[in-house]
């Protein structure tokens, strides 16, 4: 069975939904959002608008296009023939899960459909780090879709709601992140499989993280030499390689403990550890507790 890193992560982030709503805009208009560091994602159903994120460059968004932000900052999202003086607006509310910016009356010349979700891994935002900070696509319609069952499975009260909503958050998610691009050269995991010699070495990583790694082996799987290995994965994921290795296994290492469904010989034996003892102690140098308090919660 092939392991993807990606997809690992999304997973390993447990993502929930908190709400999805339809946003319908007209005429001249601002909505300004300061930065609150959960998921957001947007996918614009007609029309088109101006969007920037924190200091970075504006960027036009146009029907058909999904921007996600792992990490939300500060936002403005403007029409596109909005001036600098126009002043921020509070969308009104027209009823359940729907809205309005700018002119109230006559037809709307944007409509888009606003998403917001929460993480609940305990090392989300070591995960999310290693996450672009601005995905955009382009011309992926499926994407409004999966928005749009998210959305009603969020409204509706069925059997299994929970499960199937994370379900359908973590394709949303890992959707956009394989095929989006980055408004940004910040390193990070996606920029290291998109290099096909990290990619080799990642891959080989995540599909056994209890293997005595080295960044020699590491090096190999990627077919460099060490110096070279290291120093292209530091500068392009951003980490070192056995920074990134040990991140992984604790994350891995705390979803097995929360679980609580095998030993402290076979959570260290699953995160490549000798023995209980020396997990113990490495666990509790990375994580301030050790392991058996972890597992019940203190």
């Amino acid at each position: 069975m092939t392991i993807d890193p990606l997809a690992d992560i999304v997973t390993l982030l447990q993502p929930a939904a908190r709400f999805s709503k339809l946003v319908e805009c007209a005429g001249a208009w601002r909505i300004h959002r300061e930065a609150t560091g959960e998921p957001f994602y947007c996918a614009i159903l007609e029309g088109a608008c101006r969007v920037r994120f924190g200091d970075d460059p504006p960027f036009i968004l146009e029907a058909g296009d999904f921007v996600l932000v792992p990490a939300m900052r500060e936002l403005v999202n403007e029409s596109l023939e909005g001036t600098a003086d126009l002043p921020d607006t509070i969308p009104a509310q027209l009823s359940d899960g729907r809205f309005r910016a700018g002119r109230l009356e006559g037809p709307a010349d944007l409509r888009m459909r606003i998403g917001h979700c929460s993480f609940g891994a305990p090392d989300a935002a070591l995960l999310v780090s290693l996450l672009p900070e601005v995905v955009i696509v382009r011309g992926e319609p499926r994407l409004a879709t999966l928005m749009q069952l998210v959305g009603e499975e969020t409204r509706e009260r069925r059997p299994a709601r929970e499960l199937v909503l994370e379900r359908l958050l973590e394709v949303l998610l890992i959707e956009a992140l394989r095929s989006g691009t980055e408004t940004t050269d910040a390193p990070g995991l996606s920029r290291g499989l998109a290099d096909e010699r990290l990619a080799a070495a990642l891959h080989a990583l995540h599909a056994r993280p209890a293997h005595p790694w080295t960044v020699a082996d590491l090096a190999a799987e990627a077919a460099l030499s060490r110096s070279a290995f290291f120093a292209r994965f530091q500068r392009v994921v951003g980490v070192a390689p056995m920074e990134y290795l040990l991140a992984w296994r604790m994350a891995l290492a705390k979803q097995l403990l929360r679980r609580r469904e095998m030993g402290m010989d076979e959570v260290a034996e699953r995160v490549g550890y000798g023995s209980a003892s020396t997990f113990s102690v490495a666990f509790a140098r990375y994580a301030g507790v050790p392991p058996a308090r972890y597992a019940r919660g203190g």
